[in-house]
């Protein structure tokens, strides 16, 4: 079990840094999808059922969705943007928090993070998701298909702008092509 959770996180990691490191915000976008898609599978192993299930529809679900929406919208150019915080204070930030992750990994024995669970106490992932919280995922369901018709749609407003100004393009020649 102690494997499979180390793996698994080591997965998330990977994601998560080939999230920050992808050129195009749309590939990030997916990677960040995959990401959350593995600490929502972690959260399982570990037994917090409804949390799995809604990190899984949310983050990996609806904010995918989300974030697809705002760069089709927004366009998938990168920029060139100065941070606004010192290079040396993030640095700083990130050495604190990771000695922060393991002092608090090595004061807690990874075994006693992650125990087995009671046989009696597991509930399968259906149980989980349609007898205990059926509601929540319907409403999930619902956001995510909302969601999906939404970029759908916007994708759909883009191609016939984008045939109508072709068209338009094309009516140009021809009249120029005429004089």
């Amino acid at each position: 079990m102690i494997y499979i959770a180390g793996f698994i996180a080591l997965a998330a990691v990977v994601c998560a840094i080939m999230a920050l490191r992808a050129a195009k915000t749309l590939v990030s976008a997916l990677w960040l999808a995959g990401t959350s898609a593995l600490v929502a599978f972690a959260l399982y192993l570990m037994g917090a059922h409804e949390i799995a299930v809604v990190e899984l529809s949310v983050g990996a679900g609806l904010v995918t969705i989300l974030f697809v929406f705002a760069i089709s919208v927004a366009g998938d150019e990168a920029l060139d943007v100065r941070t606004v915080i010192p290079r040396p204070v993030a640095i700083t930030l990130v050495i604190v928090t990771g000695l922060l992750l393991a002092w608090f990994t090595v004061a807690q024995p990874i075994a006693n993070l992650i125990q087995p669970i009671a046989p009696s106490i597991v509930v399968p992932l259906a149980d989980a998701l349609w007898k205990q919280r059926g509601l929540d995922v319907l409403v999930q369901i619902a956001l995510i298909f909302g969601g999906v018709l939404g970029v759908i749609g916007l994708l759909a407003d883009g191609a016939e702008a984008g045939s109508q100004k072709s068209e338009v393009r094309g009516q140009i020649r021809e009249e120029e092509a005429q004089q």
